[in-house]
């Protein structure tokens, strides 16, 4: 995690600086109180989104994790060029046998904003290690490359990826962990007694997270793995085993990450005010990476709610893949 502090130290400080400007709230205003579950748990409950153009690795040139207000607006400036250019499609016709591009960003939600984390403004999802990128040994490289070549192969459907199969959301957008993609970056919490349900918004994933027990025996794997939580203080902890060798290679336009079945992910989710949740995370995966690294994002109060992700519907993209990959041979 980053700083010194170990994670314990760091919830109470934040409580002990909310409790302190809490006490100077301008008369009139009301002090925001932790709501609580009728078993008093903190509420989690709503509907989240953890949209950020924050990468989850520090960009090449950037040393310090935390920007300058300054630094930041120069590459929000720069974030916003480059979609407004994503959408200056010359009039006429599109030249044949050229990329004709993707989506316009009337179908993208990659926020707007870089993340704020204890009121810094990040340069990268990951805190450690400190260079903001993703550790991975020799071993995990040579993995990550062996995902790569697969993408190759279109053959038949199931060689795609998940992603293109509407089995689970692009990239790491289930998780654990749960990161931002190019849209539908939305997660609904629902708890109930021994449980807290997550919906994921692209492909309608759910985690159901058990509050307490075991996990389940290493032959079953869900899509997600298996979650089981308890509560520290006022904070969530999850624990995430069984992954599915299915979704090891995690793909988006925003992040490539690799993970072996046996990797271990802890989630830490803390409701830090009336309208945001810090989530944080851990990944360790003795095989692929050269040691655990973190990650912290906030989850910020969406309005609305979460509607139909309609993956399959006018979707020709697998078909298409196929047949174009059929014509090249």
């Amino acid at each position: 995690m980053k700083g010194t502090l170990t994670h314990p130290c760091r919830i109470a400080a934040v409580s002990i600086l909310a409790t302190i400007l809490l006490a100077k709230a301008a008369p009139g205003q009301t002090a925001w109180t932790l709501p609580r579950m009728a078993d008093g748990a903190p509420d989690l409950q709503g509907t989240w989104t953890n949209a950020t153009i924050t990468g989850l690795e520090r960009p090449d040139g950037i040393d310090a994790l935390v920007l300058t207000p300054e630094e930041a607006r120069q590459i929000e400036g720069r974030t916003k060029d480059f979609f407004d250019a994503v959408d200056e499609v010359p009039e006429g016709d599109l030249p044949a046998g050229e990329d004709v591009g993707g989506y316009n960003t009337f179908w993208m939600d990659a926020g707007s904003r870089l993340a704020i984390v204890d009121g810094e403004i990040r340069s990268s999802l990951i805190v450690e290690p400190e260079d903001g990128k993703i550790p991975y040994s020799w071993r995990g490289m040579a993995s990550l490359a062996k995902q790569y070549w697969r993408l190759r192969n279109a053959d038949d459907p199931e060689s795609r990826l998940l992603g293109e199969r509407c089995l689970v959301g692009f990239g790491s957008t289930g998780g654990p962990p749960m990161l931002p993609v190019l849209y539908n970056n939305h997660y609904q919490i629902v708890q109930s007694p021994g449980f807290v349900m997550i919906l994921v918004e692209m492909n309608h994933n759910v985690r159901m997270i058990r509050i307490g027990g075991s996990h389940l025996p290493a032959n079953i794997r869900p899509w997600l793995g298996d979650s089981v939580g308890h509560w520290e203080g006022d904070t969530l902890v999850v624990e995430t085993t069984n992954f599915h060798p299915g979704q090891g290679f995690r793909a988006s336009l925003r992040h490539r990450l690799y993970m072996s079945e046996d990797a271990k992910v802890v989630e830490r989710f803390t409701r830090v005010g009336e309208h945001e949740i810090q989530y944080e995370f851990e990944v360790d995966d003795p095989s692929v990476f050269k040691q655990a690294w973190n990650g912290e994002i906030p989850f910020l109060e969406a309005d609305g709610q979460i509607y139909e992700y309609a993956c399959h519907e006018g979707n020709y993209s697998l078909s298409n893949i196929l047949a174009g990959a059929r014509a090249e041979d």
